[in-house]
C-alpha cells in the first residue's frame, strides 16, 4: 500500500520517505478521466496522420531535435532549432557546446526508441539515456549533497543512499508495467513526477525523464514513433511545471499535476497534428513543382531526402546510394535552381536548405 508523505517534510532534508507508487490519492476523478479521454483522442489522431506520411523519417529526424532543444532549454542550455538542424550528423568537435549537448539528447531519444524491443522503459534504460545525454557514463547517485535550489533557496533534497534510490526505482519500474493499472497517460504523468522526485543521477534527470515520457507512450502502444513534442508545452509553462511538481511533494496535490500533464499531451498532440497536415500539403506541392520544373530528376528518391530534415548535404545522397557525388551535387543544384532548395555555404561544405520545411517546423502553428 502506498504511503503518505512523511509529516514534517522539509526541503533541506533528503526525502528518503518518498511514498511508493501508486499514489494513495484517488486519481481517476471525473476531471482527470475527461482530460485523459481528450488527450488520448488527440494522440490517436496524431498517430493516424503520421502513419500516412510518405516518409516517416520527416518526423523522426526533425521532431526529436526540436524536443531536444526545448528540453535542454528547460535546463538553461539554450540553442536554436536552426543551429541543431545545421549541425545534424556533424562531428561533435564541429558544433558549439550547447548544440552538442542538445544533439546528444536527440540521439538518446532515437537510440532508446530503436532499442525499445530489447530494453523497455526501466532504470537501466534511464541510466543509458542519461549517459548518452551527458556524453559520459552516469551511475546511480552514491553520495549525498545533491539538492534542487532556486535563487539560493533549497526547494527539494532528493533521497540519499544507493540502496534507497534503487528500491524506489524498482517500485517506479513496477508501476509503469502493471498489467492492469491506470490509463497509460495518467501513469506517464505519475511516473514522471516520481522519477524527478527520486532524482537518481547527479545531473540530466529532467532531460532523461522527458525522454522516458516519449518512449513510454510508444511502449504503451499510443504512438508508433516518439513524436510527441511535450517539452514545448513544459517550456512554455515552466513555472507551473515546477510549482505543480513541488505541490505533489508538499501537499499530495496529484490531481492538478496530472491535469497539467494531460492538458500538455492534448495541446502538443493537436499542434503536431497540424504540423503533419501542413507537411502533407508541402510534400504534395513540392513534388508538383519538381515534376513541372525538373521532370528528368528522380523525384521519389530526392523527395525522401530533402524532407528528412531541413538541411541536406551532398554526402547524404551519396551515403544513401541515391547517386555518386558529382551526380548528387547536380541533383541538389538543379533543385536550388528550381526554387525548391536554397544553396548555402558552410565553410568548405555546401548545405541545401528546404526553407519551406524549416519555416513550417519552427513556425508557431495553431
Amino acid at each position: 500500500m502506498a504511503k503518505k508523505p512523511a509529516r514534517g517534510w522539509k526541503p533541506e532534508e533528503p526525502y528518503n520517505e518518498l511514498p511508493d507508487l501508486p499514489p494513495a490519492a484517488f486519481l481517476e476523478t471525473p476531471a482527470v478521466l475527461k482530460a485523459a479521454l481528450a488527450a488520448r483522442a488527440a494522440v490517436a489522431e496524431l498517430d493516424r496522420l503520421a502513419a500516412k506520411l510518405p516518409n516517416p523519417g520527416i518526423l523522426v529526424r526533425t521532431l526529436p531535435l526540436m524536443e531536444a532543444r526545448c528540453s535542454s532549454e528547460i535546463e538553461n542550455i539554450v540553442t536554436t532549432d536552426d543551429a541543431l538542424f545545421r549541425s545534424a550528423d556533424l562531428p561533435d568537435e564541429a558544433a558549439p557546446p550547447e548544440v552538442r549537448e542538445a544533439s546528444r539528447h536527440a540521439e538518446a531519444l532515437l537510440e532508446g526508441f530503436h532499442g525499445l524491443a530489447k530494453l523497455p522503459v526501466c532504470s537501466r534504460l534511464a541510466q543509458q539515456l542519461c549517459s548518452r545525454i551527458k556524453g559520459h557514463p552516469m551511475t546511480i547517485r552514491r553520495l549525498p549533497g545533491t539538492i534542487l535550489a532556486s535563487r539560493s533557496r533549497v526547494m527539494y533534497t532528493p533521497p540519499v543512499g544507493e540502496a534507497v534510490i534503487r528500491r524506489l526505482l524498482a517500485n517506479w519500474e513496477a508501476y509503469l508495467h502493471e498489467p492492469a493499472g491506470a490509463d497509460p497517460l495518467i501513469r506517464m504523468a505519475v511516473s514522471h513526477y516520481q522519477f524527478e522526485a527520486i532524482h537518481p543521477f547527479t545531473d540530466g534527470n529532467g532531460r532523461t525523464g522527458r525522454i522516458l515520457n516519449s518512449l513510454y507512450l510508444v511502449e504503451a502502444g499510443l504512438l508508433e514513433q516518439p513524436i510527441l513534442y511535450l517539452s514545448r508545452y513544459i517550456l512554455a509553462n515552466r513555472a507551473e511545471y515546477y510549482r505543480l511538481l513541488n505541490a505533489v511533494t508538499s501537499d499530495e496535490a496529484w490531481e492538478p499535476w496530472v491535469l497539467y500533464m494531460l492538458t500538455g499531451v492534448a495541446e502538443v498532440a493537436a499542434w503536431t497534428a497540424t504540423k503533419v497536415r501542413e507537411i502533407h500539403a508541402l510534400v504534395d506541392a513540392t513534388r508538383a513543382l519538381i515534376v513541372r520544373k525538373r521532370p528528368a530528376l528522380p523525384v521519389d528518391l530526392l523527395m525522401r531526402h530533402i524532407f528528412e530534415q531541413p538541411y541536406c548535404r551532398i554526402r547524404h545522397l551519396v551515403d544513401a546510394g541515391v547517386a555518386k557525388r558529382e551526380t548528387a551535387s547536380r541533383y541538389l543544384v538543379e533543385l536550388a535552381e528550381a526554387g525548391v532548395l536554397t544553396e548555402i555555404k558552410q565553410g568548405r561544405d555546401k548545405l541545401f536548405l528546404n526553407r519551406r520545411l524549416l519555416a513550417l517546423l519552427t513556425g508557431p502553428g495553431e
